[in-house]
């Protein structure tokens, strides 16, 4: 391969140019990013970020002296896929000829409909989202956040912290049940009761008041919530639009294999944008988690210079992290499909208990709340059982 293209200039595609790198290629090497930072770490946007404890240097990736060796095309987005002429079209007009692809586009946040324009509403993606949303906590006021997942859960913490006044507006009856289930989901969500957080479940938004500034968040039972700032935080979808027409296949994000690899010969996808095969539930997964971003592109990168000719190994259980109220949250693995979970060692009471999920008798996930070394321990059995 003469060049190769990574379109994805945050943790995925960096890890896949530096994994190019790692795996001998030594070739034309071209990082495209719609941003004009260079790649930077996003969990800390939600927590020490936008807290103010770390500034925008501490979320640099690469180290000082690191150089790949890449062209960096930043602050233009890829509008689309030309597969006869195997170009990457450019929404500024350019194109770049490539021998290989790596998809990392990655996700972008869901807005609220009717939002648009209107000041004190935000979402939290990327860092310019940060900065205009630490800028308004700063100020104090109410905060209502929508969505009680754990960008929302993250940022009510921060902002509880700020000591501004916090809601949490969640239409499932239990947050969290979705990645956790609704035992778990449940506990890990009464950390906002027990800081005073009021949490609203079981309710949609059915939208927002205000002229130019938005005054109150509307729910759908007839309630009105006020509000100085919102925090819309209902999920990501895959950003995929581009490649409309290519010949990769899309379903939730690029449709892939177990190694990254896509219908396209010469094409593989890793990070948010990603639908990965995960050879333990014989189903495709989208997984959204830093770790998936740091580890899948080596497979990827292996599958894209070896043609497809590598047998594909069983990926790792995500594992995936979040800090909220000063408590550390872990979970490794699905909790989808369990049939029990049971707290092996802490009190729920306490917000302190390490629970394992089990299928059959088989641990297939584990949730650590303060819980590290023992929740480490059992993250290494679950990915030794399932390899």
């Amino acid at each position: 391969m003469r060049t190769v293209a990574v379109v994805g200039a945050s943790l995925a595609g960096l890890s896949a140019a530096r994994s190019l790198r790692k795996q001998g290629y030594d070739g034309r090497l071209v990082v495209i990013g719609d941003e004009l930072h260079r790649p930077y770490d996003r969990p800390p946007l939600s927590k020490e970020f936008l807290a103010g404890t770390l500034g925008e240097a501490d979320l640099v990736l690469e180290a000082q002296d690191e150089d790949l060796g890449a062209e960096w095309l930043l602050g233009t987005r890829a509008s689309g896929l030309d597969r006869t002429d195997r170009a990457v079209r450019l929404a500024d007009g350019r194109e770049v000829r490539v021998d290989g692809l790596v998809i990392a586009t990655g996700a972008a946040a869901r807005r609220l409909p009717g939002s648009d324009g209107l000041a004190g509403v935000h979402v939290l993606r990327t860092l310019d989202d940060a900065r205009a949303l630490r800028d308004e906590l700063a100020g104090g006021g109410r905060l209502v956040v929508i969505g009680g997942g754990f960008i929302g859960a993250e940022v009510a913490s921060t902002a509880y912290a700020l000591g501004l006044d916090v809601t949490v507006v969640e239409v499932a009856p239990t947050p969290l049940a979705g990645p956790l289930g609704a035992t778990m989901g449940g506990i890990v969500s009464g950390l906002h009761t027990d800081h005073g957080v009021r949490l609203l479940c079981g309710v949609g938004v059915k939208g927002l008041s205000g002229e130019r500034c938005v005054d109150a968040v509307l729910l759908e039972d007839g309630r009105s919530i006020p509000a100085d700032i919102v925090v819309v935080g209902v999920g990501a979808r895959p950003c995929v639009e581009w490649l409309a027409g290519s010949g990769v296949e899309l379903d939730n994000g690029v449709k892939c294999g177990a190694d990254g690899r896509t219908a396209l010969a010469g094409v593989v996808a890793v990070g948010d944008c990603a639908n990965w095969y995960d050879p333990r539930a014989g189903a495709h997964r989208r997984v959204e988690h830093w770790t998936g971003a740091r580890e899948r592109p080596d497979a990827a990168v292996a599958t894209l210079l070896a043609g497809g000719a590598v047998v594909p190994g069983v990926p790792r259980p995500p594992y995936f992290w979040s800090d909220q109220y000063g408590v550390r949250i872990q979970f490794a693995g699905h909790a989808a499909g369990a049939d029990s979970v049971s707290v092996e060692e802490g009190a729920v009471d306490d917000r302190n208990v390490l629970a394992v999920y089990r299928r059959a008798g088989d641990p297939v996930a584990v949730l650590g709340m303060n819980q590290p070394r023992l929740f480490t321990r059992w993250r290494k059995q679950l990915a030794a059982a399932t390899s």
